[in-house]
């Protein structure tokens, strides 16, 4: 015989779902990532990170790894965008020059702005 023990999961309010949860942790990383990543630019400027790279093999391994990452994340974002219908090629641009603060900035629109997730069916 065995004993089966249901365990009620408590759904979140339709303003904190997982996807709101989510943009809001985004938007926290954004802002001051964004920010230390504009000063550094303005700073040293924006090729600064390949000259580093060309010179040393660490950098040029954490260079090539955020660039998989940010190809990954694209090929999950723009069919994930076109189903809440959100364009995704300006997170795609931003991503493509701007490394994860595209993505982050997609993360807080889908968080944020967008309108919930479409029922699966």
């Amino acid at each position: 015989m065995t004993c089966q023990v249901m365990v009620a999961r408590r759904a979140l309010p339709y303003p904190w779902t997982m996807s709101r949860i989510l943009g809001v942790l985004a938007a926290f990383v954004l802002l001051p990532f964004a920010v230390y990543s504009t000063w550094l630019v303005a700073d040293t400027g924006y090729l600064e990170f390949f000259r580093v790279a060309a010179r040393d093999r660490w950098a040029l391994q954490m260079l090539l790894d955020v660039a998989i990452a940010c190809l990954i994340f694209m090929t999950w974002m723009v069919p994930d965008a076109r189903r809440r219908g959100i364009n995704p090629w300006p997170y795609v641009a931003i991503t493509v020059f701007l490394g994860s603060i595209g993505g982050l900035a997609y993360l807080v629109h889908r968080g944020l702005i967008s309108s919930p997730e479409p029922a699966a069916g």
